[in-house]
């Protein structure tokens, strides 16, 4: 246990479900009886649940949650595979390149820390510079340089540094662990800090468990958060958010909310000018929601005065609907914009499902077309919709053809690889695979259509309420 200032009981309920405990009895048992604690795999301060189709959904998430922990191990292995196949190759010039250097006996192994280690989601977009027609003063600027950094983000330390030095010409401060990053762009116009968290790596199934899991905690007048989320920030189950903490020599990595924190307070109280954006694809995005849920729990006036702006791409649901009006009612109150961007039938943004987990913010929604639109919920809200079975299945075989036809529509920057080709394969069988990853999302910051006026702030000037109608790009 940390060792704290101000400790107190923050939660007032819980409901947490722990799938390694769950026997098929348990779960099938839980259809039928209505008293939560008399399941195993179930802590809650709550005594029952009336609803079936609550507890039916908490079956198929726990079922889903199981199948995750038996395949975990094989699915690493599988994915470190690939990513050290793509970098062999890459590496070695290919595979022609990669048997003249087998031949030679100078063949070049990939080293997982080095700068040009690449990961599989890197593989799936290899542009590394940011957009030269979208710049500072451009309402897509935030936008369009948030995901890139999402992107970079699923890199290691070292090719972080890389690319945000070498490519983007901008100050790398940190990667404390790998859940976060943190550069600074500083120019004549702006002095601008991004904290970037990563996001759901492919290959991980305690992340993707962590995206459909319905476990949460309930704070007063702050709502019910998602549990996996709190616990990724660096929340402590016994005594919640302490506004301080003492260092503990014994934890394995810094808890991330204070790490970031800490490190922020310190830049801006020696850099005035200075102001800052946080922003995630995937689960990045719900922490990057999360971040500054806390900051108002804490009431941290520095940092609320200082953020500009949160972007989320692909982000799953982080509380529910109270969670969502105390978040609408601080960001309004402190000027600070929220914009959550959804990429067509991307499966991530409907998960957890609606019927316990809300969004909140601006949500800017593309279609296949990368045409933006601002909208109150994004079609098929929940991914297993038996409406969008046929729409989601027809839309991944339109983006297949469309990945042979986007070099001569727009250019050689926007042509799939190989490995996005065989992302959007597989989007033919799990539809929504494919447009979570980043490569659409960079598309739709860089082409999306001005069809619509939207409602995007001008960040050089922000003040509680105030936008400008810009349009899309």
């Amino acid at each position: 246990m940390e060792a704290t200032e101000g400790r107190k009981e923050f939660y007032s309920n819980y409901m947490l479900f722990n799938p390694k405990k769950a026997s098929l009895f348990d779960l099938i048992a839980l259809l039928f009886s209505k008293n939560l604690k008399n399941r195993k795999f179930i802590e809650t301060s709550i005594e029952t649940e009336e609803s079936f189709w609550y507890r039916l959904l908490v079956f198929l998430t726990t079922l889903l949650q199981k199948f995750l922990l038996t395949i975990k191990t094989p699915m690493a292995l599988a994915g470190q595979t690939v990513e050290d196949m793509c970098n062999l190759f890459s590496n070695n010039g290919g595979l022609f390149g990669l048997i003249k250097r087998i031949m030679t006996g100078k063949v070049v192994i990939p080293d997982r820390e080095a700068a040009n280690y690449v990961s599989f989601i890197g593989y799936s977009d290899m542009r590394m510079d940011l957009s030269k027609e979208i710049v500072y003063g451009n309402a897509m600027y935030y936008p369009a340089l948030s995901i890139m950094a999402s992107k970079a983000a699923y890199n290691n330390a070292a090719y972080n540094k890389s690319i945000v030095e070498d490519h983007w010409g901008v100050h790398f401060i940190l990667q404390p662990d790998t859940q976060v990053s943190l550069f600074r762009n500083k120019t004549t116009d702006h002095d601008t800090v991004v904290v970037c968290f990563r996001g759901t790596e492919p290959f991980n199934t305690d992340d993707w468990s962590s995206d459909v899991d319905l476990s949460w905690y309930e704070f007063g007048d702050i709502g019910r958060i998602h549990s996996g989320f709190l616990k990724a920030l660096g929340m402590q189950k016994v005594v919640g958010w302490p506004k301080l903490v003492i260092p503990d020599i014994t934890r394995l990595a810094p808890l991330a909310y204070y790490d970031i924190r800490d490190t922020l307070k310190d830049l801006l109280n020696k850099n005035p000018e200075a102001k800052f954006i946080v922003t995630g694809h995937s689960l990045g995005g719900a922490l990057a929601a999360l971040f500054p849920a806390i900051l108002f729990y804490h009431d941290e006036q520095l940092l609320l005065e200082r953020m500009e702006g949160v972007y989320t791409f692909g982000q799953p649901r982080v509380g529910d609907e109270a969670f969502g009006s105390y978040m609408e009612k601080n960001l309004n109150k402190n000027g600070i914009e929220f914009y959550r961007y959804v990429y067509c039938n991307d499966m991530v943004p409907r998960v957890p499902f609606d019927s316990m987990f809300k969004h909140f913010g601006t949500c800017v929604y593309y279609n296949r077309k990368y045409e933006a639109k601002i909208v109150e919920e994004v079609p098929y809200k929940n991914y297993f919709s038996i409406f969008g079975f046929i729409p989601m299945h027809l839309n991944a075989v339109y983006e297949l053809i469309r990945s042979f036809t986007m070099r001569s529509k727009y250019g050689s920057e926007y042509t799939d690889g190989w490995v996005m080709l065989g992302v959007r394969l597989l989007g033919l069988v799990i539809p929504g695979v494919a447009n979570h990853f980043p490569r659409d999302y960079v598309n739709s910051t860089r082409l999306g259509k001005p069809d619509d006026a939207l409602f995007l702030p001008l960040h050089t000037n922000k003040a509680p309420g105030f936008q400008v109608p810009l349009l899309a790009a």
